[in-house]
């Protein structure tokens, strides 16, 4: 493991292993705004919205696999540091098998219950037939979205977050070419905005296969071998990593609830506003949600090895990165809000000018937001799940519902712009307070 988890901690080394993972999730956000820019520019404003109305479904998919994968990894990074190869090989081996069948469970019942849940999503009649359109080719290939996911974590753990990196750029260019050639030479619509999302993940998880099944075999030391089917590990797994889990399906709420507010308000040009501003959202706190995902094996290592002045250093330099790519993000998205919106829609259009209002009220949020999803991602390093869960629920959910349902009665529209930004800013004063509370438990006070 010294070629991984095991070296010298230092700001410079922290940043060097995390730069693949921030580099492979500011490039997984890129080529998702790709697909939005297709959508918007060759399908149409509607379809847009209709992939946002969809999206809660794809967020239970992702929190499936992420709090598998985020729980189960830091377990896994734990016993190799504790230097039990062998049993960390046989759970993330066991591991592997469980996220793969859960895929194959939801592909056939999302795709056996697909009109009800398009409805339940808070699809019109307008923008069902999108909305069937690209949610059905999404769920064909569930099982191999959450393999990519998971594989992307677990390349961390081994030590290979640059394999990571590569993969991702090479799925994510097969993604952006093939949303050129099915959705504009061939004019498949939202289905071939799917189908190049789909494609682009199969390349990277044949990468990963290769690795685990014989690469690391030879050099690593993470890779298949005879799995341990125990339940309580799963379980163990899944309830670290719900915090992920409880960010999904919050996502998924939210965005729900989203919808609903600005279809009252403003009407179908609202959702696809908000759209652009999630998608825009997802570009900005990328490299934050990558360096939270690339530090939080070294966490768990050097937690289970006790070097509890790595933990120090650790924490240390990872709470002072994520307050300057907060300030950094902030500024950034104040500036290129008008960029970043007429890549989807053209200037002169409602939906210009009421994403750009949004977005700068919005924005606000970036200065807070990395503060909660470090401090949620160190909790599960840690193996506490519940905590973390907690950060995650009230970031998102906690107090997310009670003020989109009462603000905008007094401030409007302007009222649901302000939902994250005040959410966020509640939820700091949680993450410091855990903070406190368990540095000398965790040794990192």
């Amino acid at each position: 493991m010294s070629a991984g988890l095991d070296k010298k901690i230092s700001l410079k080394s922290i940043i060097a292993f995390t730069l693949p993972t921030m580099s492979t999730m500011v490039f997984l956000s890129l080529y998702t705004i790709v697909d939005g820019v297709f959508i918007s520019r060759y399908v149409g404003a509607n379809a847009l919205s209709a992939t946002n109305i969809v999206y809660p479904v794809i967020n239970l998919v992702l929190g499936t696999s992420i709090m598998i994968s985020t729980g189960g990894s830091a377990i896994v990074a734990m016993l190799l540091g504790e230097k039990k190869e062998k049993r960390a090989r046989s759970i993330f081996t066991s591991l592997t098998i469980v996220v793969f069948c859960i895929g194959i469970l939801i592909s056939i019942l999302g795709n056996l219950f697909i009109k009800d849940i398009i409805y339940l999503a808070g699809s019109t009649k307008e923008l069902y037939s999108d909305c069937y359109d690209y949610l059905s080719f999404t769920l064909y290939f569930v099982p191999i979205a959450i393999l990519k996911t998971y594989f992307d974590y677990f390349l961390v753990t081994a030590g290979k977050p640059e394999l990571g990196l590569l993969s991702g750029i090479i799925g994510g260019v097969t993604n952006m070419v093939l949303d050129y050639v099915f959705i504009v030479p061939l004019r498949l619509g939202v289905k071939g905005a799917a189908l190049a999302t789909q494609m682009g993940m199969v390349i990277p998880v044949l990468i990963a296969l290769s690795y685990f099944v014989y690469f690391s075999r030879k050099r690593g030391v993470l890779y298949f071998e005879k799995p341990i089917f125990q339940f309580r590990t799963i379980i163990k797994a899944c309830a670290n990593g719900s915090s992920e889990m409880v960010t999904q399906i919050s996502t998924g709420i939210t965005t729900y609830l989203f919808n609903i507010k600005m279809l009252q308000y403003i009407g179908v040009d609202g959702i696809g506003a908000i759209t652009i501003v999630l998608y825009s959202q997802f570009l900005l706190t990328s490299i934050i949600l990558g360096f939270s995902s690339g530090i939080a094996p070294l966490i768990s290592y050097n937690y289970g090895k006790n070097e509890k002045q790595n933990l120090k250093k650790l924490v240390k330099y990872g709470y002072f990165m994520i307050v300057v790519f907060c300030i950094v993000v902030f500024c950034l998205s104040e500036m290129i809000a008008p960029f970043i919106t007429i890549i989807f829609t053209d200037k002169t259009s409602r939906l210009y000018h009421i994403t750009v209002t949004g977005f700068r009220i919005f924005a606000i949020s970036f200065l807070f937001d990395g503060i909660n999803i470090f401090s949620s991602a160190l909790f599960t390093a840690f193996g506490n799940g519940k905590i973390s869960a907690f950060i995650s629920f009230m970031r998102s959910l906690g107090f997310f519902v009670p003020i989109i349902l009462i603000l905008p009665l007094f401030l409007n529209v302007i009222g649901i712009w302000l939902v994250v930004p005040i959410s966020e800013i509640c939820t700091i004063l949680i993450s410091i307070y855990c903070y406190k509370t368990f540095k000398k438990q965790y040794g990192y006070g």
